[in-house]
Order: structure tokens, then C-alpha cells, then sequence
């Protein structure tokens, strides 16, 4: 049965600011900007493949809403059509939980505004980081609207410190093969900066 999403709402956090990279931080074909809070929620939709307001079968798998954030810089490298976005919230729910959602959420079906697309979710071994937590997962976001519609393949890294959730995502509308260092490097530099707060 599919339900209503309730991932409308964006909460600002001045505090989770200070600690996302500084676009000098990024690789350096990726030309960084950080998101105005409207734009940061779009973002992290997009990162999630669903929409504020999507229904999601099965209803289970609707990502949980933040306690604060997201936060969200984002780097673009034209030439390979892909991009390499650091969000950040703050969250009540542990690593382990969302690891648990995404491995019972294999394949999800979202609808939105008429369109529709289908969510796959991939786990990988987790990165080794001095994080409380950590996570990894390959994405493809396949969306039917349209006549020719559009595939969206990501790759994530995913660590948690405390209340605070560090999503790096390589995202790519061309379907090359992963910057897999690029995305490595920029994980390790994202969560560095939580770490030292």
C-alpha cells in the first residue's frame, strides 16, 4: 500500500553550517557552492529519489524526516555531467536503522504529480572511518516521466557522529563509471570536519 510521504518540512541549523566542507575542500574539477536552504531541501530530495509530498510503496520505506537540516554544498563537474553533493542533518534515528530500512527497501516505487519512478538500492561494504557508524549503497533512480524519462545513478557514503548524519553522493546523469576517488576523498574530508565540530 502506498502512503504519503510527510517529508515536507526543512529545519534550518546555523550550527550544522559550520561544519560542512569549504568549496576549497572539494576535488578540484568539482566547482563547489553551498545551497540556499530551499535548494538544500530540493537537494536531499533528490539524493532520497523522493519528492516532499511523493506517495512511496511500499510505505515503509519513506526516508525519515530530519530533526535540523539539511545543510547542503554541492560541486559540479560539467564535463562528466555528475555531481558530488555533501548534506548533513541532525537525526534521532541510528545509522543502523536506516541500514535496516534501505536492506528491506531493495526496490521502491514513488509517485509524484503524475509522473512515477522506481527507486534501487544497493548496499556496499561500509568505508572504515572514525565515525560511530558507517554505511555505503549504490542508487538508481529510474523515472517514467515523459517519453524518453531519465536515470539517475548515484553512489553514497554514509557516516554518522552523535546526532549528526554526513550523506556524500556521487551523482551521475551520463552513466559513467563512479569518481570513486574523488567521492572517497571528500567523505573522508566531510566527516573530518564533524569530527572536529
Amino acid at each position: 500500500m502506498a502512503s504519503q510521504s510527510l517529508v515536507t518540512t526543512v529545519h534550518t541549523d546555523s550550527g550544522l553550517a559550520r561544519l560542512l566542507p569549504d568549496a576549497s575542500q572539494f576535488p578540484s574539477r568539482y566547482a563547489a557552492v553551498t545551497l540556499p536552504v530551499d535548494a538544500a531541501g530540493q537537494a536531499a530530495s533528490d539524493l532520497d529519489g523522493v519528492l516532499p509530498g511523493a506517495s512511496i510503496d511500499p510505505a515503509t520505506c519513506a526516508p525519515q524526516a530530519p530533526t535540523a537540516g539539511p545543510v547542503v554544498v554541492v560541486g559540479t563537474d560539467d564535463n562528466a555531467r555528475a555531481t558530488l553533493t555533501v548534506e548533513l542533518v541532525r537525526t534521532d534515528q541510528k545509522l543502523a536503522t536506516l541500514r535496516d530500512q534501505l536492506q528491506r527497501c531493495g526496490t521502491v516505487h514513488v509517485g509524484h504529480g503524475g509522473t512515477t519512478a522506481t527507486i534501487t538500492t544497493e548496499m556496499d561494504p561500509p568505508p572504515p572511518l572514525d565515525a560511530d557508524d558507517t554505511l555505503a549503497l549504490r542508487r538508481t533512480v529510474r523515472s517514467e516521466s515523459g517519453s524518453a524519462g531519465m536515470t539517475r545513478s548515484m553512489q553514497t557514503l554514509l557516516g554518522q557522529i552523535g546526532d549528526v548524519r554526513i550523506n556524500v553522493t556521487y551523482m551521475s546523469f551520463s552513466g559513467g563509471k563512479p569518481d570513486a576517488e574523488a567521492l572517497d576523498t571528500l567523505f573522508t574530508t566531510a566527516v573530518s570536519k564533524v569530527r572536529k565540530g
